[in-house]
């Protein structure tokens, strides 16, 4: 090789090295700042253009001063401020501390042997704005060499020195030593496998190989040791190892020791990679998965999906304390990673933050209140109080659009119209309409949302319904309020009082949520079928309107103006194809439905329009049959007249047509339903005005009245008498209350037989020798409350007197003990119902007398009522020609 024909000149420029090693066969790159150093370059390579040898020297710390080797002291006494300098020098290039200016008789340790090295590379360069130069050196490691004397040149130092490496002689006679042989055989042999070993590790090709067997063993020794990082000490070692075999027997050892390190660090490493949890392979594979998708352009990467989301929840105009919330739990999502188990639930929580309206509202439209009362005339027929009532709550919407107005909560009987009244609402306000049921709910997170903590955990119904809408102001309707139960798992009844108090859904918890959300914009209508099972403090909280139920003449309108157009479009008719007259809806609503809402109604209409559906869908089946045939007679009569043919006249198909015209004639030709058709299609009728009558042509029989989730209805009480031992048998699915009642109404009329001369025979004992059996039919349906007082009363008193009560009354009032009549509920509902079953008299508790102002007047004008303050005055008024006995007794 070139560096075995080095001539070394008789003296070299010194660049002190800090220790740090230059070994024969090294490559270093150096920037030279401080001037001394600057000075030694520039004289010694930048001027002779790459052909400058300089020296590189080590130099020791104070701490090292003891090791082996000459401490060199410089010829000239005066140079103590140059090596003041050139160590400055030393602290520009290799971080070495400054000595203390103020000793200029501070001792260098020198190295006695150093390196000498020519420049591979070199540029100049100047600083800014100082103009200072500035040299990069590219140094390579040539040969050894021993100083001789070291002496000052201006700001640098130079040495005298004598060369340390063999002649070409000298290295011939000493590579046949068998010793040498050995060594080298060995050190070949440990470098092959260190190179094997970075090879496979590295996946490098065999080009370090190629050194083995070109380089010469003495320079491999050098390379290899430049290449490991090593203490200073024992870089000095092997620069001092003159002699080849010392050389290589360190060498081998520093190559065995470093290719020691790499198999401890692969075994640690094995373990470490033979310990991977699922999940981090799970990850690896990801990165993979992600670096393919960016190949094939198909990137759905996650930090884009993170970012999207930032910016989702950046729009979402959260308030500040909830914001600095959901960027505590954005860094959190950050680090975890995608297949870890919180990641998903964490996502959507975050989600679901992005997406609550916290400051989104319907756009604000102006509110026309007549077009609002136009609204609800044109949806709802009749309900004169409750759609007064609904304008008088957007009227005050409209004054003071901020007001909390009361929660209207709709109470009555099913397919009255409670529900489509809120969205009607809704409709009015210019506002989205939400719709919550509560039927069936028992679980109180329902309403509250679980527990992030729980898995499978949402948000409430409340949150989730905001989140469906889109705004923080809609109309929320909470359906079938009543329908609430409670058990182990909370009450949602109880955690509904929050949500309906506007003083505190200001900051309704949801504990999914987990941050307070304002539910004071949401307008909330409630609805329900009874009062008695919504707690008293909900009741509290909202305004009851009770929608009763519609009478006869009602319904008759609600049915042609409204169900009738409304079967029709759902069956594909018109009015041009089914028509049902009004005497026929009447007979539909006499006979086939007595129920307070209209649901029935429409499903009897709806029965009738699929019976005109299936008649015209098999008339167009035929009609179609028959357009066939007229195109295949037509093409036949064409092909024959193709041929030539001889066609008479009679082949001309206008009977076929005269059949079209026909068919298409009765196509058109509307369905009317008839008595005929309706018995057919619904059956017989269900309801008979003559059922009163017939129920209550033996005594014993009275009529009463009461009142259902379902509206009012008519109930009959039968009693009877027979042998026995003077027991009081009770049946007919009935409560603690209505028993009670019996032994009160059967308790009065025994403390009045005598009086009433109620006793056979001059008996004073009324109940001897006979049992009283009083039951109450529709034994299927269960039955409860006090109001049957007054009619269990009647009842007895006309089996015992066998006296018929009037067929054309119906009473209804509790009783007490004394005979005193109480004031019951639900009266409108009950008046109705009388109506429907074509009672024409009903008596009623005086304390009634003000509930009748909420009964339509086209209602009480059909009925005459009766009012009664004592029991004698209802049996005064139930028995025709009234109460015979009333002259005779004390009353």
């Amino acid at each position: 090789m070139a560096m075995e024909s080095v001539e070394l000149p008789s003296r070299l420029g010194i660049l002190p090295f800090r220790n740090k090693v230059l070994l024969p066969g090294a490559v270093v790159r150096i920037r030279c700042t401080n001037p001394s150093s600057v000075k030694l370059v520039e004289q010694e390579l930048w001027q002779r253009e790459e052909k400058g040898l300089i020296g590189i020297l080590p130099v020791r710390d104070e701490a090292e001063s003891t090791m082996v080797g000459t401490v060199l002291y410089p010829s000239n006494g005066a140079v103590a401020e140059h090596g003041e300098r050139n160590l400055k020098n030393q602290s520009g290039i290799s971080n070495s501390h400054k000595l203390d200016g103020k000793n200029q008789q501070e001792v260098f340790h020198w190295h006695n042997r150093g390196v000498a090295a020519r420049a591979l590379h070199l540029s100049r360069g100047v600083e800014k704005p100082s103009g200072r130069v500035t040299y990069t050196v590219v140094l390579e490691g040539l040969c050894r060499f021993s100083v001789q004397e070291l002496s000052a040149r201006g700001t640098y130092y130079t040495a005298r020195i004598s060369p340390l490496d063999m002649t070409k002689a000298e290295m011939e006679q000493a590579e046949q030593d068998p010793d040498f042989i050995a060594l080298a055989r060995q050190f070949k042999a440990t470098a092959m496998e260190l190179i094997s070993v970075l090879e496979q590790k590295q996946k490098t090709s065999g080009r370090t190989k190629v050194l083995l067997e070109t380089v010469p063993i003495h320079k491999l020794a050098d390379i290899f040791v430049a290449s490991f990082e090593i203490s200073f000490q024992e870089q000095l070692s092997m620069l001092d190892s003159v002699d080849l075999k010392v050389r290589l027997s360190k060498a081998t050892e520093l190559v065995d020791r470093h290719l020691q390190s790499i198999r401890v660090a692969e075994k640690i490493t094995q373990k470490v990679e033979g310990q991977l949890s699922k999940s981090q392979r799970e990850f690896l594979l990801r990165q993979q998965m992600r670096a393919i998708k960016e190949e094939l352009g198909d990137n759905d990467d996650d930090e884009d999906d993170m970012a999207t989301l930032e910016r989702k929840m950046q729009s979402a105009g959260m308030p500040p304390n909830i914001w600095k919330h959901a960027q505590r739990e954005l860094r959190r999502l950050k680090k975890i990673q995608p297949q870890q188990p919180g990641y998903s639930s964490s996502r959507v929580y975050l989600e679901l933050l992005a997406d609550l309206p916290w400051q989104k509202i319907s756009e604000k439209c102006e509110l026309d209140l007549r077009a609002a009362k136009e609204h609800l005339d044109r949806d709802h027929y009749g309900l004169v109080k409750v759609k007064q009532r609904i304008i008088e709550y957007l009227a005050v919407h409209k004054l003071k659009p901020d007001a909390r107005g009361p929660v209207l909560c709709f109470v009555g009987p099913p397919g009255v119209g409670k529900t489509s009244l809120a969205a009607s609402i809704a409709v009015a306000l210019g506002r989205k309409f939400i719709r919550i049921s509560l039927g069936g709910v028992k679980d109180e997170a329902d309403i509250r949302g679980h527990r992030r903590t729980y898995i499978g955990s949402m948000p409430g119904r409340l949150i989730d319904g905001i989140k469906r809408v889109g705004v923080c102001n809609p109309v929320m309707l909470l359906d079938e309020i009543d329908k609430t139960g409670s058990d182990v798992r909370g009450d949602p009844a109880a955690a509904l009082l929050e949500v309906l108090d506007p003083e505190q859904n200001k900051a309704f918890n949801d504990h999914y949520l987990n941050v307070p959300f304002d539910l004071s914009k949401v307008i909330f209508v409630a609805t329900a079928n009874r009062v008695q099972p919504i707690p008293p403090p909900l009741l509290d909280r909202m305004e009851v309107i009770e929608l009763p139920g519609y009478t006869p003449e009602e319904k008759l309108k609600i049915a042609m103006q409204h169900l009738i157009p409304r079967v029709l479009d759902q069956h594909g008719l018109s009015s041009e194809l089914l028509q049902i007259p009004e005497g026929i809806v009447k007979l539909v609503i006499h006979r086939y439905t007595r129920e307070a809402g209209v649901r029935n109604l429409e499903r009897n209409l709806a029965a009738l329009a699929r019976v005109a559906a299936v008649r015209f869908a098999e008339q167009d089946h035929a009609a179609s049959l028959r357009k066939d045939m007229h195109q295949l007679s037509s093409s036949i009569l064409e092909s024959r007249l193709a041929e030539g043919a001889e066609v008479e006249m009679e082949v001309l198909p206008m009977g076929v047509d005269n059949q079209e015209i026909s068919s298409a004639t009765r196509f058109n030709s509307p369905v009317v339903v008839d008595e005929d058709m309706l018995e057919n299609v619904l059956g017989p009728p269900r309801f008979d005005d003559r059922e009163t009558a017939d129920r209550v042509a033996t005594p014993g029989v009275s009529v009463g009245l009461v009142w259902t989730a379902y509206g009012g209805e008519i109930q009959f009480i039968e009693a009877t008498a027979m042998m026995g031992k003077g027991d009081l048998c009770l049946t007919g699915q009935l409560g603690d209350v209505i028993k009670e009642s019996a032994q009160i109404a059967l308790t009065w009329v025994r403390a009045r037989a005598t009086d009433m001369k109620l006793a056979p025979d001059g008996k004073t004992n009324l109940m001897e020798s006979r049992d009283i059996h009083i039951h109450f039919p529709a034994g299927a349906v269960p039955k409860d409350g006090p109001s049957a007082g007054v009619t269990l009363v009647t009842a007895l008193v006309s089996l015992f007197s066998q006296r018929r009560v009037r067929a054309d009354t119906a009473m209804t009032g509790e009783m007490t003990l004394r005979g005193l009549v109480l004031p019951v509920g639900g009266i409108k509902d009950k008046i109705l119902a009388a109506h429907r079953y074509g009672i024409k008299r009903v008596i009623l508790p005086e304390r009634n007398l003000k509930d009748l102002v909420e009964v339509p007047s086209a209602v009480l004008a059909s009925l005459e009522i009766i009012f009664a303050k004592r029991m004698e005055d209802i049996l005064e008024q139930a028995f025709e020609g009234g109460c015979p006995w009333r002259q005779h007794s004390k009353l």
